[in-house]
């Protein structure tokens, strides 16, 4: 092992606060019912990690597929009523089991369901945030997952591995662990492919590891790509992503000892600002403007505000105040942000000088379409 490798796996053990998150095929020995040995394993781990004096948010999949094993279903079903039913009887099994566990070590544990309704609005987003970080400063270990028996496709995270970013955003964690199937991130996907390497660290900006994710299993509704994704996600905030196998023995314990094992993806650019990370967290947005080349330019190298004269087209249905994506001619995603004004406003200020605005409009709300503290390019 290199230098550099051991001195970045050591530096786990000095991060005070940790997000965990363990998916659904782990949870569920792959859909045979609650895996509470493997339970049992990872909360004494994390146990272990409150008594070093560490602070843990537990991620957790599973109440669909424990859902539908209580139901007595061999596959996931399509329907979202069917969904949402067999997440509200597998939450009741999932979280009594915890609680027993964390009993043993005398670990206080809270249940907390989100949806991205919670996180896209700013106030409830704050409030979750309080929430988590006052259960934090208790002791209590909170069980994030998301709110299935609610939730619509629509509105839904996609995945855990999504949630489980968001999270560490939200608290401002040091590192998040994604406990998967999978030994880790490989060069191919080792399945299928003998000659797959694994990749025990790198920068989570890194735009080749979604090339060589491969896609998610039957229970779950991620994969590696989505945990490629979480870590660039999770690197926002300054949090750094470990994608390592659950099923390896003592995996938390011997990641925090500094072992080599699994994937490390480095957060390798400046944390941005707490407003910013929850701009970049919205999953959905309310519309879209296309931005001319200056425009984007502007963007990227001077970081600069979006101002009306570089916008060419407007979108979709929003109103002021609202977060919209910022694409190119091509419909590529160029930033996030606030937008100053809604669509038919934003219509009527095409490709016009800030200086021309009240004439176009009668009025002028701002001179920038997006104001540069309110955007975020991606």
């Amino acid at each position: 092992m290199s230098t550099e490798l051991t001195n970045q796996r050591k530096k786990l053990a000095q991060q005070k606060r940790w997000v965990i998150k363990i998916g659904s095929a782990l949870l569920t020995n792959d859909g045979q019912g609650l895996n509470r040995d493997g339970m049992a394993s990872w909360v004494e781990q994390i146990a272990r990690l409150l008594e070093l004096g560490h602070e843990v948010v537990l991620v957790s999949s599973g109440s669909v597929a424990e859902g539908m094993t209580r139901l007595g279903w061999k596959t996931r079903p399509d329907n979202v009523h069917q969904l949402q039913a067999a997440a509200a009887v597998g939450q009741m099994g999932l979280v009594q089991a915890y609680e027993t566990s964390f009993a043993r070590f005398e670990k206080s544990t809270a249940q907390i369901l989100l949806t991205h309704d919670d996180l896209s609005d700013r106030t409830r987003y704050l409030n979750a945030r309080s929430t988590l970080k006052t259960l934090l400063e208790l002791g209590v270990v909170p069980i994030v997952n998301e709110n299935d028996t609610v939730v619509t496709d629509e509105i839904c995270f996609g995945d855990n591995d999504t949630l489980g970013a968001l999270v560490a955003n939200l608290v401002e964690a040091d590192v998040l662990v994604i406990l998967t199937d999978q030994d880790g991130l490989f060069t191919a996907d080792p399945r299928s492919n003998p000659d797959a390497e694994i990749i025990h660290q790198g920068q989570a900006s890194d735009e080749r590891f979604a090339a060589m994710a491969g896609g998610g299993g039957a229970l779950g509704r991620g994969g590696m790509v989505t945990k490629v994704r979480a870590a660039t996600l999770a690197a926002r905030s300054g949090a750094d992503t470990v994608i390592v196998g659950g099923r390896i023995d003592n995996v938390i314990s011997r990641l925090y000892d500094g072992e080599l094992l699994g994937s490390l993806l480095l957060a390798d650019k400046e944390p941005v600002a707490a407003r910013k990370q929850w701009i970049a967290g919205h999953l959905q947005t309310h519309g879209e403007l296309v931005l001319d080349a200056g425009a984007i330019k502007a963007l990227r190298e001077r970081g600069r505000s979006l101002l009306p004269i570089g916008v060419i087209a407007a979108n979709g249905r929003f109103e002021r105040g609202q977060v919209v994506a910022c694409k190119d001619e091509q419909g590529r995603l160029v930033a996030k942000g606030l937008v100053n004004y809604s669509r038919s406003e934003a219509l009527k200020i095409l490709k016009t000088p800030s200086v021309k605005l009240e004439e176009a409009l009668g009025f002028v709300t701002a001179p920038e379409m997006i104001h540069r503290d309110n955007l975020v390019v991606i």
